[in-house]
Parts: C-alpha cells; structure tokens; sequence
C-alpha cells in the first residue's frame, strides 16, 4: 500500500511540473491557456471556430433569396483513383456540407445531420480565407490606397530587420514569394504545437509573432512556397491602411453587398486584436458559395462591380506553381485550366468554374495532414463539368 501511494504522489507530483513546465511555456509564446489549447489542437475542424475569440462579420439586410432546383448525383465518382458511390465518397471525405450551385441556382445541397450540421452551421474555412483577405485587397488597391510594389514594412517600420525580410513587397506576399521563415509544416499531435505555424494559428498577441518571426528562408521573389504567414502580414496591412477591424471592413465592403444571410465570425488573437486572415473564417455554406459566385460573375453582385476587373483578372491569372503543380496567384489556387479555388485545411474549397457557371462548395472534417486536396479538386471538376 505504502508503495502504491508513493507512485501516485511522485505521478501527481510530475502532471503538476508537466502543467506548470508547458503553462510556463504558452506563456512564453503567447498561447491560450494550457487547456483552451489543448482543447483547440485536438478538436476536428468543424469545432474550433468557438475555441477561439472572434469579431463578428455582420450579414446583409437584404440577403439573398436562392433559387434552388433539383440536380441528381452522379451514382459514381472517381475519387483517389478509384470508382466509389456518391454516398461512399460524402463518408470517406469526411463531409460536413455539399452545395452545388449552377446559373445561380442551389441545384444539390447535402448536410451530415448525423454529426448535426444543417444550412445555418458556421463551418471553418481555414485557407479559403485566404481568397477572402485578396478580395479586401483588391479592393484597397483600386482605391489607390495599396500598391503591390509597396514594402510591408513601409507600413510598419517598426519591424525593420536590416534583412531582406525589409524587401518584402505586397506583390511577394500575394503570390507566396516573400521568403519570411515560418513554414506551413502543419503539426499532427501535441509534439508539433510549438512550431511557428501552429503558434500562429493559436496565438494571443499577433504583433509578438511577427516580432519574433522576420527571419528570412530565401530572399524575395526567389522562390515561390506557400506560407500562411504571408497572408497574415496582408491582414495587417489591411488594418493599418483602413484603421479598423477586418472584419467589419469586409462585413460592409463584400460580406453585405453579396448578400450574405448569416452573421459569420472571423477569430482574432484577442478581442479588438488581430483577425487571422491565413485562416479561421467561418460561415454557412450557402454564404460562402456567395463568394463562389462573386468570383463567378467576375466581381459583380447586384448590379454593381464589387471587385474591379482588373483585379478579378489578377487572382484569375497563374502566376506561380505551387503543391500538385497547380497554378496559384493572388491567393487563389488554379487546379486546372480557367478553374478558380479557394481551398482551405482539413478539406475545405469553394470551386469556381466560369465556363460551366457552375460553383461547388465542400466542407470537410479530414482528420490533420490527411485531406487530399488534388482527389477532392477532381471529383468537384466532375461535378462542375458534368451535365445534369
């Protein structure tokens, strides 16, 4: 008995120096508290956008009204290389939500009400959010008050580093040219949550990563890599130049205009803090297919050209190549010829296809470093092609 009280006092005694030893830690880099991260490293997608705080994206007073129709799936889709079931392939890539809009119209919409999501569900978007942050730019640049040639530290000379780190131009950010030193080198598990990615993902001080994160891996527009990182600095360009919040710059500019039925949310590092715009939008899927569709129509929305066309021709153009080889530019990637994608973590993406009029949007749960976004991009190419 003696022996068994002694393991379990030098056991309580050691989960007490672990707890202080990794609160000690997340203080250090500006964690959330050691269970509130816990908690955000092992949730699945579809629950962490209440992990963490957010700014709320306010929804348009005149939402739209979708049509919607009725489109049978094909019985079969080619996915990883293999014929599977419509309902098969829905299981296996871990959806949440399935929406397919043709000419305007919802034509398929699929929700997993077994894991309870239905049309009013705020779903992650992780990377989407990225497409999202572009727009906000693109619209900056056509007022004239952001040049693509612009240094970021010209807008935060506070961060100088005496490196090419200070070279690093609003053109090199959007086309993940910049070279800045945190890499997308996701973590699977608690061993990984230290790295830079994930301690952007999870921090509370944004401007204490940046601080700590200038070093440069190459200089820039030497070599293309994707880097979350990059969109994060356009964020904070974005509230430098409109002196507020981005969301309640994109809830006036683009989330109302387009009709936005929902109030969606967009986590921050703190309230009144930072938005992380590389990632952590989150919305329903009938509201994000309204991006979808914004893309579509070329940056018109009622009436009215929301995004120039100039720059609806910048994120609709290749620039670079990227993972899968697929073409990217201005934070939109290009799986195949004339395809415009937003895709995001764990298996999210808008599909955009001009030529069909058609937009798909899948919401997923992939488990962590296991969503095969090039299988996903091909059956939604399937869908998006096919004749109904």
């Amino acid at each position: 008995m003696r022996i068994l009280i002694k393991v379990l006092r030098n056991f309580f005694i050691a989960v007490v120096a672990l707890f202080i030893g990794l609160s000690t830690f997340f203080h250090y880099i500006h964690y959330p508290n050691v269970i509130a991260a816990v908690r955000l490293g092992l949730a699945p997608a579809s629950k962490t956008p209440t992990l963490m705080p957010w700014h709320t994206v306010a929804p348009s007073t005149t939402p739209v009204l979708w049509r919607t129709g009725t489109e049978q799936m094909p019985a079969t889709v080619k996915y990883k290389g293999q014929g599977m079931a419509w309902e098969e392939f829905l299981q296996k890539s871990y959806t949440n939500a399935f929406l397919v809009v043709r000419n305007g119209v919802i034509t398929y919409e699929y929700y997993n009400t077994k894991a309870g999501m239905t049309k009013s569900s705020l779903l992650p978007s992780y990377s989407m959010a990225k497409t999202m942050t572009s727009l906000v730019i693109g619209q900056l640049v056509a007022q004239g008050k952001i040049r693509e040639s612009d240094t970021f530290v010209s807008y935060f000379p506070q961060w100088k580093a005496g490196t090419s780190f200070d070279k690093v131009t609003v053109q090199s950010l959007l086309d993940m040219e910049a070279g800045v030193g945190v890499t997308d080198n996701y973590p699977n598990g608690p061993t990984g949550w230290g790295v830079g990615i994930a301690q952007m993902y999870a921090t509370t001080d944004m401007n204490w990563f940046i601080t700590h994160n200038r070093m440069m891996l190459q200089p820039p527009d030497t070599k293309a890599d994707y880097r979350s990182v990059d969109t994060q600095m356009l964020g904070l360009i974005i509230q430098k130049v409109t002196g507020g919040t981005v969301s309640n710059y994109f809830s006036k500019n683009i989330w109302q205009p387009v009709g936005a039925t929902t109030a969606a949310t967009w986590n921050v590092d703190h309230i009144n803090g930072h938005e992380k715009t590389f990632c952590c939008f989150n919305a329903t899927a009938r509201d994000y297919a309204l991006i979808g569709q914004l893309i579509l129509n070329n940056g018109r929305t009622g009436g009215h050209q929301l995004i120039s066309p100039a720059w609806m021709k910048r994120i609709s153009s290749p620039v670079v190549k990227l993972d899968y080889g697929w073409g990217y530019g201005a934070q939109v990637w290009h799986p195949y010829p004339g395809i415009d994608l937003a895709e995001g973590l764990h298996g999210q993406q808008i599909f955009v296809d001009p030529a069909t009029k058609t937009v798909v949007v899948k919401l997923s749960d992939y488990p962590n470093g296991d969503d095969p976004q090039d299988a996903i991009s091909a059956v939604l190419y399937q869908i998006a092609q096919r004749k109904p």
